[in-house]
């Protein structure tokens, strides 16, 4: 066998491998699910002196969506990074049509982290959040634009002390 084959035969048995199922995997593919811990979840219950500043700047194919509700503020946790991998595809940043995301399933769905999660309304396409512990945060808010309804989520960190300014 040639190198040339050879190198042709690793490169499809490498995408091959990549295409394998992950269903019942944690992040990444590797482990079981992350399960919902209230421990993972405490510190961001704790006060603190960081904020984050945000607004709405979302655009796409020449409309301009406005930010329609409440911008959502939830921990970062093992639980919360692998339900956002499964729903937005993503834990850093994502736009995703609303209709995709609801169709989209995680595991423990009923895992009731609520209680942890912030909320602000958006006003002008503007929200902030403040009191907040240094940590690792998603936010989420959906924007609109006619018919057409996007969920914008993005992974911030704040830092004590300081405020993180953010454009979604």
């Amino acid at each position: 066998m040639s190198i040339r084959s050879f190198m042709a035969v690793a490169a499809i048995a490498t995408g091959l491998g990549a295409c394998a199922s992950t269903v019942g995997a944690g992040p990444m593919g590797y482990g079981p699910p992350a399960a919902f811990s209230v421990a993972d979840f405490a510190p961001s219950a704790r006060v603190g002196n960081a904020a984050i500043e945000g607004r709405v700047a979302y655009g796409r194919d020449g409309q301009s969506f406005a930010c329609t509700g409440s911008v959502a503020l939830t921990p970062d946790t093992p639980y919360t990074r692998q339900r956002f991998q499964t729903l937005y595809g993503s834990t850093q940043q994502a736009a995703v049509p609303e209709a995709v995301v609801r169709a989209r399933t995680v595991p423990d769905p009923n895992a009731d982290y609520r209680s942890y999660v912030r909320s602000q309304t958006c006003r002008d396409g503007r929200f902030r959040f403040d009191d907040l512990p240094a940590g690792g945060w998603f936010l989420i808010t959906p924007v609109s634009a006619g018919a057409d309804r996007i969920i914008l989520m993005r992974h911030v960190v704040t830092r004590a002390g300081a405020t993180a300014n953010v454009t979604l």
